[in-house]
């Protein structure tokens, strides 16, 4: 009978797989996978440096926009 006709799925369902059993998947997974080669991980690397070094830069000279604004602001009341 089809499962999606037979009503409910339970979600406490689940297969029992030995960890045996598991392992062996996980090792046939992972041999699907395309590995990245130290080039790409390496370009990959650098990329993310470059990218928190300009969010770093950009958010601080956004923190003493505000900053500067906020000071003239509260310049006023005293």
């Amino acid at each position: 009978m089809d499962r999606a006709l037979s009503g409910p799925v339970r979600i406490h369902e689940m297969a029992k797989v030995s960890p045996f059993k598991f392992l062996q998947e996980v090792r046939t997974e992972t041999q699907k996978v395309t590995w990245p080669s130290r080039r790409e991980t390496a370009i990959t690397t650098a990329m993310v440096f470059i990218m928190v070094a300009l969010a770093a830069v950009f958010f601080l000279i956004a923190d003493q926009i505000i900053r500067i604004a906020v000071t003239f602001l509260l310049s006023f009341g005293g």
